[in-house]
C-alpha cells in the first residue's frame, strides 16, 4: 500500500456525505481496507481507506441505494 484516502476525499469523489460512509463502514476492519490515522495532537484520528477500501464502500453505497433510494 503506498496511498490512502481520507473519509472526506471519498465522500467528495463518491458524491456522499461523510457522515454516510461512516455509518456504512461501522464494521469494517482493516483487512477490508478501513484505517484509522492519528496525527500528533489527534486523539479522535481520521478515517482512510485504500483502493479496496473504497471499493467496499462502493458496494455498500449499491446496496444501501438498494434497499433505500429515497435517502440517496
Amino acid at each position: 500500500m503506498h496511498h490512502i484516502y481520507t473519509v472526506e476525499r471519498v465522500a467528495r469523489d463518491l458524491g456522499v456525505s461523510e457522515e454516510l460512509i461512516q455509518d456504512l463502514t461501522l464494521g469494517l476492519e482493516p483487512e477490508d481496507g478501513v484505517i484509522w490515522v492519528y496525527g500528533a495532537n489527534d486523539d479522535d484520528g481520521i478515517l482512510a481507506f485504500t483502493d479496496e477500501g473504497i471499493e467496499e464502500v462502493e458496494l455498500l453505497l449499491e446496496e444501501h441505494h438498494r434497499v433505500s433510494p429515497s435517502k440517496a
